[in-house]
């Protein structure tokens, strides 16, 4: 356990800070896996949720939870899984 006053302040805001990202990505989890699903169902609501995935990992990388090379890969590979699941159908 940290003694000096600024490491106890620096521990407990890289913990409000763990939880937030943590809370974001498991958010962003979530986001893609709708996505896909609602795509490979042919929902009609599959391009709002596109749109949603792809808005929260923009929204990640500005704030500095995942990198913007990251979102840009999620992105990416999420695009190219749909265009497979849509040709496919």
């Amino acid at each position: 356990m940290a003694n000096i006053k600024s490491q106890i302040k620096r521990n407990k805001q890289n913990e409000v800070r763990r939880l937030r990202n943590k809370a974001t990505k498991s958010e962003i989890k979530t986001r893609v896996k709708t996505a896909v699903a609602a795509a490979g169902t042919g929902a009609d609501n599959a391009d709002e949720a596109v749109r949603t995935a792809m808005k929260r990992l923009d929204k990640a990388a500005n704030k500095g939870v995942i990198h913007k090379n990251q979102a840009a890969r999620r992105k990416s590979r999420l695009m190219k899984r749909l265009a497979g699941l849509t040709s496919g159908s």
